[in-house]
């Protein structure tokens, strides 16, 4: 049989996942191996990390409606089903960003769910 020396495809595998290790600490940064498991383990908390952020700004933005709410008098339900009901199709997005930039907007929004 033919010796296969394969030294340059490992080296190519191996110095791509160092890349990825850059900025880990110690180890982590240099040995293959520990280097290896850590990018793995950052690959992993990555993806999650990516559903966790849209969970994150969905509870802040509905707390900043609340409180806007609530300083008009409205609970932040209230507000969301009477907006339903009034065929408002701002999304909560936009409603927490009125009620943090443009006050007099969000208000005239809550007159406009509440005249129906």
């Amino acid at each position: 049989m033919v010796r296969v020396k394969r030294g340059s495809v490992a080296r190519n595998r191996r110095k791509k996942i160092l890349k990825f290790a850059k900025g880990f600490q110690g180890a982590h940064s240099r040995l293959f191996r520990t280097a290896n498991g850590q990018v793995m383990k950052a690959l992993i908390y990555s993806y999650v990390g990516r559903k966790r952020r849209k969970q994150d700004f969905k509870k802040l933005w509905i707390c900043r409606v609340n409180a806007a709410a609530r300083s008009e008098g409205i609970k932040y339900s209230t507000l969301r089903s009477s907006l339903k009901k009034s065929s408002i199709g701002l999304n909560l997005k936009m409603l927490a960003q009125l009620s943090v930039l443009d006050k007099k907007t969000f208000s005239k929004v809550l007159e406009e769910s509440k005249s129906i």
